[in-house]
């Protein structure tokens, strides 16, 4: 017995149990480990992908060549890249920017040589968009501050935990570098920011959990582009009274399509021999809702991406009195969350102690000219703000001095219980 074991006293005492690492995966390839609770279990190892029922392949590739999908892509990551994320600390005093420090350059600058802030901030919702996941290897100065951030394939990288009763959770993430190099990194080093998720680790792959909506829509356009292939024709049945032999059957099968099926072909005569009919079976597009089913299909992908239908230029449904505010409620309550996740993302993995990350969605929500020059106008009569702050809204120059800095006090106006001021004199 130790002098440790005697001053805790000779009762039963816990083993201390070591400390277990999970395995390396990315070198081996192996994107799902057999440990289900250092991997997250089903909702991670999903896959990406692979044929719906209605019997196309749905993956990242076949899903963008919708265009209401590339339209909600193209909006989204569009939008979101557009709007400043600034680095700022809070105290009593209110919410300041630090613009001179790194962190602010490195999100509203420069994050890489190899891209702008406003294409790094498009790929990066673009990936959690498509993949439920954006992962960034962090590269670092002397001081140990983020300098570099380097987008990483989604699918190159593997979230792990371990857990003990002393740290808690801790993550760890096999990942392939862009020079193809693979290793385990600490969580300091990979930026991860995770979209809905069930897991806590791991964002939810859309194409993989919605593979049979996006399955519908491309088996739609693959009956329409057939159906132009085919001259725009009804299924034909050739028949005749005299017995054809198999091969025969197929011959004359080959013959008719090379001859009349495709655009190219449109209007050519068909001439008949052996008591050859042909027979057309009715289709009707009509009938069948095709255009209606289209229709419904956009509003399906506007659902899964949480983009109004207007924006996806699908306006069958709209008022055109409401698309002001459906576009506000655009900013509100479908870019807001995805505000709201890679800003605390970025504060955990970067942040300084009373520091945070913030949007400022303001240039979205501006109204019209008018009613910006009257709300402003309200604003700088009432005493709220400055005429240099009005100006600054606009897009002009300070004028500098007390006469832009000053705050303006409406005369009808006082402070509760204390005698009005004298007009001639101002006290």
């Amino acid at each position: 017995m130790g002098l440790l074991d005697f001053l805790r006293g000779s009762g039963a005492s816990t083993p201390v149990r070591a400390r277990q690492e999970p395995r390396l995966s990315a070198e081996s390839g192996i994107s799902a480990p057999d440990n289900a609770f250092q991997t997250g279990g089903p909702w991670i190892s999903f896959p990406m992908g692979g044929p719906s029922k209605a019997g196309v392949m749905v993956n990242e590739r076949t899903t963008m060549s919708l265009p209401a999908v590339m339209q909600a892509l193209r909006i989204l990551t569009g939008v979101f890249a557009m709007v400043p994320m600034y680095y700022c600390r809070k105290d009593g005093t209110g919410t300041h920017r630090l613009e001179g420090d790194p962190l602010y350059a490195l999100m509203n600058e420069r994050p890489n040589e190899a891209q702008s802030h406003y294409d790094f901030r498009e790929i990066l919702l673009g990936d959690v968009l498509m993949t439920g996941n954006f992962y960034a290897y962090v590269s670092r100065d002397a001081l140990m501050r983020p300098s570099v951030l380097t987008r990483l394939d989604p699918f190159g990288c593997q979230p792990l935990q371990t857990f003990d009763r002393v740290s808690g959770q801790q993550m760890f993430y096999d990942a392939t570098l862009p020079d193809g190099s693979t290793g385990r990194f600490p969580a300091r080093d990979i930026w991860h920011v995770r979209g809905m998720g069930r897991n806590g680790l791991q964002g939810l792959n859309p194409i993989a959990f919605m593979k049979e909506a996006f399955g519908e829509n491309l088996a739609t356009a693959s009956f329409v582009q057939n159906y132009w292939r085919n001259n725009a024709q009804p299924p034909t049945v050739l028949s005749t009274d005299k017995s054809i032999k198999p091969d025969e059957r197929q011959a004359i099968k080959d013959d008719w399509k090379s001859r009349f099926s495709g655009v190219e072909n449109a209007g050519e005569t068909a001439v008949l021999s052996n008591g050859l009919k042909p027979i057309y079976m009715p289709v009707n597009n009509k009938d069948g809702q095709l255009v209606e089913t289209r229709t419904m299909q956009v509003l399906d992908i506007a659902r899964a991406w949480g983009v109004p239908p207007h924006l996806l230029f699908e306006l069958s449904k709209a008022t055109f009195g409401n698309i002001e505010q459906q576009s506000l409620e655009f900013v509100i309550y479908h870019l807001g969350p995805h505000f709201s996740r890679v800003a605390a993302s970025a504060a955990h993995a970067f942040a300084a102690s009373g520091c945070t990350f913030v949007h400022d969605p303001s240039d979205l929500v501006k109204g019209g000219f008018l009613d910006r020059a009257q709300g402003i106008a309200a604003l700088r009569n009432g005493g709220v703000m400055s005429t240099d702050e009005g100006r600054a809204e606009f897009g002009l120059n300070p004028v500098g001095g007390d006469a832009g800095g000053e705050i303006w006090r409406p005369i009808n106006m006082g402070v509760s219980g204390q005698p009005s001021p004298d007009p001639a004199t101002g006290s």
